[in-house]
């Protein structure tokens, strides 16, 4: 593993304690794959691996130094995540949902403090995010103190290790118009649904959660979704660490090369297995003592390597240039948050490649259920399937942003702008 330290102004961007926590996460890569198939049947992390990351920290890279984390700038958060990643997918994923204690740390004081008191005590992630920006969220209506809530919310990565839930809400605002919401549910609030069967990606607990009736919700764990990105932007500056040094927009682009890390490090896991595996096997039709030995491995090898590399490198020169925005206090262009966006894409998409190059390789010795191949195989395709990070979609807006066309509304980093009316609503006044 490399040991060079990228400098900015003086500044390490590579840590102290990111490295430390980088080789501690390290050695626990076998201990990782091990678990992983059990994973996999649990739906869950198994305790031991959630308990060891624990342990080590993962969980709080991000988190507020006023609250007992690190506030790692991005460039030590992507290698911390992408060596959980190489261990387990599902362990990397949920790195990448333990870094969205940032994105809410908008909520109003009090919900603030509640976040911290229970998080301080959870052995995971403080808290998971569902439905937040999707097109069919729950239903909020305004009651006195704050909210009654129902509704089933998708996606909720890390549910059955978290003890928040951050999920969306359609309300009407004074005039009777929908409006977007986000609020905080405790856990004693929504059900998780039996209902994470999935191809890959099966320990990260992605299942469904659900209210069974309306439940009341404070208006401090509220927050109108016209008014997060200001609320975002409100945090720079506002604790210590590299972490919060970045306005929303680069918040969000945090969010992107976070779980670009775990798709990265899922490829790097299949490479390591690839090269223990071709040493030993036997070819079945080629005169070659081991699989090894054969032309047509080395060039698959050598090719999926280089596609794996130069992922490491696009992924590395964007967190990089995050943080030097971040020291500098600056924020990141739209030109460049766009071509980031469109890069980390394609990253992954080279990442999807390279694995699926190498299981064909190898053949079907892969397919056995306890041969991680396999496994990495599935999870980044699924990894590659979420909403914000798809190939064409993304293609199209960067597309259009070369070529001087209008934009879409977006939030930002890939998530559609759900501030404002939603679909078929009538026009504002």
């Amino acid at each position: 593993m490399s040991t060079y330290i990228p400098l900015y102004k003086g500044i390490p961007l590579i840590t102290e304690v990111g490295l430390r926590i980088r080789e501690q996460v390290s050695a626990l890569i076998p201990m990782m794959r091990r678990n992983a198939l059990e994973g996999e049947r649990l739906g869950a992390l198994p305790q031991e691996t959630l308990e060891a990351l624990h342990n080590v920290g993962v969980f709080n890279i991000t988190t507020p130094i006023e609250f007992g984390g690190h506030a790692l700038g991005i460039r030590d958060v992507v290698d911390i995540v992408a060596q959980m990643a190489r261990g387990d997918g599902a362990a990397g994923w949920l790195g990448f949902v333990a870094g969205g204690i940032r994105n809410l740390l908008g909520f109003p004081e009090q919900a603030l403090q509640e976040l911290v008191e229970s998080g301080r005590q959870a052995v995971g992630p403080w808290a998971v995010g569902a439905s937040i920006f999707a097109t069919k969220v729950g239903e909020g209506r305004r009651v006195e103190g704050g909210f009654m809530v129902k509704g089933t919310w998708h996606f909720g990565s890390g549910c059955k290790h978290a003890r928040w839930a951050a999920v969306g809400i359609e309300f009407a605002d004074e005039g009777g118009l929908p409006r977007r919401g986000m609020v905080l549910l405790t856990r004693d609030q929504y059900e998780i649904l039996d209902d994470w069967h999935v191809m890959g990606m099966r320990g990260t607990c992605s299942n469904s959660l659900r209210t069974t009736a309306e439940v009341f919700v404070p208006a401090h764990r509220f927050v109108d979704m016209a008014e997060l990105p200001a609320r975002m932007d409100a945090m720079k500056g506002r604790f210590q660490g590299l972490a919060y040094k970045v306005d929303a927009r680069g918040l969000m682009l945090v969010t992107n090369l976070t779980n670009m890390a775990v798709t990265y490090g899922m490829a790097l896991g299949a490479l390591d297995c690839f090269l223990e595996q071709a040493r030993k096997l036997k070819p079945f039709n080629l005169p070659y003592p081991t699989v090894a030995d054969a032309a047509s491995t080395q060039m698959v090898a050598a090719k999926a390597a280089a596609m794996i590399d130069m992922t490491r490198c696009v992924l590395y020169e964007m967190a990089e240039a995050v943080d030097r925005a971040a020291i500098d206090g600056v924020s990141v262009s739209q030109d460049e948050e766009s071509a980031m966006m469109m890069n980390s894409v394609y990253g992954r998409q080279l990442c999807d490649d390279a694995v699926s190059m190498l299981q064909l390789n190898l053949g079907s010795s892969t397919v056995h259920e306890g041969n991680a191949i396999q496994r990495f195989v599935r999870d980044i395709r699924v990894a590659n399937t979420h909403g914000a990070v798809r190939v064409d979609p993304t293609a199209e807006l960067h597309g259009r942003h070369l070529l001087g066309r209008p934009p879409f509304a977006m939030f930002a980093g890939g998530l559609p702008d759900v501030s404002a009316k939603p679909p078929g609503a009538p026009a504002r006044p």
